[in-house]
């Protein structure tokens, strides 16, 4: 469970980085396959706030971009599905 792992930040940051690198150049990634990453299939939902939390900071840093339908978005101010991907 998150709330117990206090590696997590730094878990979700590095679990975007890596499947977005894996992916490639101009590839993006739903948030939960990062969270699946963390969790699992079968527990991947507690996961989705730390991974949108380390999204965002990464996205304040300039890492990566969060979309949503093909547009530039900033995570707090949207909801729904999202993509994010390397800048």
């Amino acid at each position: 469970m998150p709330a117990t792992d206090p590696d997590i930040e730094k878990r979700a940051h590095d679990a975007i980085l890596e499947l977005l690198d894996a992916r490639g150049p101009d590839k993006t990634i739903c948030p939960s396959e990062a969270a699946r990453v963390l969790g699992g299939d079968a527990d991947f939902r507690p996961y989705m706030e730390p991974v949108r939390e380390a999204a965002a900071k990464l996205a304040d840093a300039g890492r990566i971009e969060v979309t949503q339908k093909g547009e530039r978005v900033t995570i707090g101010e949207v909801k729904g599905p999202i993509r994010l991907g390397l800048k």
